[in-house]
C-alpha cells in the first residue's frame, strides 16, 4: 500500500466518522427542541395567570443564551449528544489530518496543488477553526451544519476531484504556493464559520419576530426548529459572524496581495484579469462591502446575513466552477 492509498483510506474513514458526528449533533438539536418544548409548556402554565410572556421575558431568554455561549468549557451545560458529536468530530479531524499529511509525504510537497488537495486541506482547516473556537465559544449548535458541510464537500471532492499524485507545474514551484494557498484556505475556513452563523442568524431572527409579535407564551405559534430557543439571539449570532468575517477578510486581503506578487514572479505582471484573479477580487469586494455596510451604513440584521452568505457562495463558486470550467492561467484543478 502506497502512502496515497493510505491517505485515501484515512480520508474515507474520516468521512464516515464525520457522518457519525453529524448524526450526534443532529440528535442533540432534536433533544434541545424537546427541552425547549418542555420549558415553554412549564412557562406557559406559570405565566398564563400573569398575562403571558412579555418582550422583557424574551430578552431575558436571550441574555441567558448569551451567557451560555461565552461560558468556559467546564461550566457549559452537559448536552450528551453535543459532547459525543464534539468527540467524534475531533477523532475524524485526526484521521483527516493523517490523510492530508500522507498525501503530502507521497507527493513530496505541500498537499494543495489541485482541487482534490485543496479540498482536503481547506476542509481540514474549517474543522480546525471550529474545534479551536469551541475553547472560547460554545458553538456546538453549529456542529451538525459544519459536519454536514464537511461530509458533502470532502466526499464530493473524493469522488469528483481525486487525481493521482503528479509533479508540480512550473509556475507552482514557488514558496508562494505554501503561503498564498494556505492563507486562502484559512480565510475560507473563517468565511465558512461566518456563513454557518449567518444561516442560523436568519432562522433565529424569524423566530424572534414571531415570538415578539405574539408576546404571549401560551398562544405563540411553535416554530419547527424549536432548538432555536436554546441559542443566542440573532443580534449575538450576527456579531459573531461579523468577527469571523473580519478575520477571513484580513487573510483574504493578504491572499490577494500575495497572489499578485506570485503572478509577477511567474508571469512578469501583477495583474492580468485572469478569471481566477478576477473572482478572487470579486470575493474581496463582497466582503469589503459587507464589513463597510455593517460598520458605517447600519446594514444589520437580515441584509448583513445575506451578504455574508453570498460571499461564501462566491468562495465555493471560485473553488469549483472557476477552477474546473474557466480557462486561464490558474487552471490547476488537476482534471483533464
Amino acid at each position: 500500500m502506497s502512502l496515497d492509498d493510505l491517505s485515501v483510506l484515512l480520508l474515507w474513514t474520516a468521512i464516515a466518522i464525520y457522518t457519525l458526528g453529524f448524526l450526534a449533533f443532529t440528535i442533540d438539536l432534536a433533544r434541545r427542541s424537546e427541552l425547549a418544548i418542555q420549558a415553554q409548556d412549564a412557562k406557559a402554565r406559570t405565566l398564563v395567570a400573569a398575562g403571558g410572556q412579555t418582550i422583557d421575558d424574551v430578552r431575558a431568554e436571550q441574555a441567558a443564551a448569551k451567557v451560555a455561549l461565552e461560558a468556559k468549557p467546564s461550566q457549559r451545560r452537559r448536552y450528551l449528544f453535543a459532547r459525543l458529536g464534539t468527540v467524534l468530530t475531533a477523532l475524524a479531524f485526526l484521521f483527516h489530518l493523517g490523510a492530508d499529511v500522507t498525501r503530502g509525504l507521497e507527493a513530496g510537497r505541500v498537499p494543495w496543488s489541485n482541487n482534490y488537495e485543496f479540498a482536503l486541506t481547506g476542509t481540514l482547516l474549517v474543522v480546525a477553526v471550529f474545534l479551536g473556537v469551541l475553547v472560547k465559544y460554545d458553538l456546538r449548535f453549529l456542529g451538525a451544519f459544519v459536519n454536514g458541510l464537511i461530509v458533502v464537500l470532502l466526499g464530493g471532492a473524493a469522488l469528483a476531484y481525486y487525481v493521482e499524485v503528479v509533479p508540480l507545474a512550473d509556475p507552482l514551484k514557488s514558496i508562494w504556493l505554501v503561503i498564498h494557498v494556505f492563507v486562502a484556505s484559512l480565510a475560507s475556513a473563517f468565511f465558512a464559520i461566518a456563513f454557518a452563523l449567518s444561516v442560523v442568524q436568519l432562522l433565529q431572527a424569524r423566530r424572534e419576530r414571531i415570538a415578539i409579535a405574539a408576546a404571549d407564551v401560551a398562544t405563540a405559534p411553535r416554530t419547527k426548529m424549536r432548538f432555536l430557543r436554546t441559542l443566542p439571539s440573532a443580534e449575538v449570532l450576527e456579531s459573531l459572524a461579523y468577527r469571523f468575517a473580519i478575520i477571513g477578510f484580513v487573510l483574504w486581503t493578504f491572499t490577494l496581495i500575495a497572489g499578485a506578487i506570485w503572478a509577477n514572479d511567474a508571469w512578469g505582471r501583477y495583474w492580468g484579469f485572469d478569471t481566477k484573479e478576477v473572482w478572487t477580487f470579486v470575493i474581496w469586494v463582497i466582503y469589503a462591502g459587507y464589513i463597510h455596510a455593517r460598520a458605517t451604513r447600519g446594514w444589520r440584521g437580515t441584509r448583513s446575513a445575506w451578504l455574508s452568505i453570498i460571499g461564501f457562495v462566491a468562495v465555493l463558486f471560485n473553488f469549483t466552477i472557476v477552477n474546473q470550467f474557466f480557462q486561464g492561467l490558474h487552471s490547476y484543478s488537476g482534471l483533464n
